[in-house]
């Protein structure tokens, strides 16, 4: 049993020096990406049984991927790599502020989730708990999937964790993803989004009242990234305020996926006992704070 984590894997080819955009770019060096891959790499990093449920292209970067994943101790019994398909590249520039941008080639992840389709359900019911973004919310068809595999989580008492993780500009309107964003905060175990995602879910430009706002719309618990200021953690009882750890950031990719891989860690440990939140947030906080010192994700 293991925490299933539907969603992308990809590679990121990294500019590891600032520069004001691709053009400027001298070099590149290959990174495993995508926020689920991410977040299944740096949960299973810290011991935790983590499966990866969907896929990427047949061809040298696929196999390159599945190989790094594999190495991280990430399960792979659901993923695929499918023939005539290309794994998804993302061109990764940072500029001065750490901030990335991502130039991505190939095809989206819908084929790769598409893939492990007829066999979703049954990963999700040998699952301890279902992980997934927003991300396999975009297109229709992983859409169904996606929320199918959530159905049938909640119907089985699943522990369902929702990191929104909105790309607003992959979505039709701001608003549709949003509203999509928004109808799986129910019942959901846990939330985890940034204070942006949190405003725009809730309409709550402070943390504290957004969470509320979350907790309202049916979250068990919530956590909401702060960035340099750190996170906060409501629900269930539990209340905590995080302070931010200072570091020099030359790079913020990944920093929130690795932040929830670490509470995922800390849940399988216990059996998902709720107060495990509350004594992993600080040690997840301080090791999201310490990624941005490197470049590319860091499980």
């Amino acid at each position: 049993m293991a925490t299933l984590c539907l969603g992308e894997a990809l590679v990121d080819l990294v500019c590891e020096t600032p520069v004001s955009g691709i053009a400027d770019a001298p070099a590149f060096v290959p990174h495993f990406g995508g926020a689920t891959a991410n977040v299944a790499v740096a949960a299973a990093r810290r011991g935790a049984k983590v499966d990866l449920a969907g896929g990427a292209g047949d061809d040298a970067w696929g196999r390159w991927l599945r190989s790094r994943l594999e190495d991280a101790g990430v399960g792979l019994d659901w993923f695929r790599l499918v023939p005539g398909q290309q794994t998804p590249i993302a061109f990764v520039t940072v500029d001065e502020d750490a901030q990335p941008s991502f130039l991505i080639q190939g095809e989206g992840i819908g084929t790769a989730i598409e893939a492990v389709g007829p066999r979703l359900l049954e990963a999700v019911e040998q699952a301890d708990a279902l992980f997934f973004g927003s991300n396999t919310l975009v297109g229709e068809a992983e859409r169904e999937l996606t929320v199918s595999a959530r159905d049938q989580a909640l119907a089985l008492n699943i522990p369902v964790i929702f990191d929104p993780n909105l790309r607003l500009h992959r979505w039709p309107t701001p608003g549709a993803g949003v509203a999509e964003a928004r109808a799986c905060v129910k019942e959901s175990f846990l939330v985890k989004c940034n204070r942006e995602e949190a405003r725009l879910l809730t309409g709550e430009s402070d943390p504290a009242a957004a969470a509320a706002g979350l907790l309202a719309g049916g979250a068990q618990h919530v956590v909401i990234t702060l960035g340099a200021d750190g996170a906060i953690l409501r629900g269930g009882g539990l209340k905590l305020d995080v302070p931010g750890v200072p570091v020099t950031p030359v790079d913020t990719t990944g920093a929130g996926d690795l932040l929830i891989g670490a509470l995922i860690a800390a849940l399988d440990s216990t059996r998902f006992y709720p107060a495990s939140l509350a004594a992993a947030l600080p040690a997840a906080v301080e090791a999201a704070a310490r990624s941005t010192e490197h470049w590319g994700a860091r499980g």
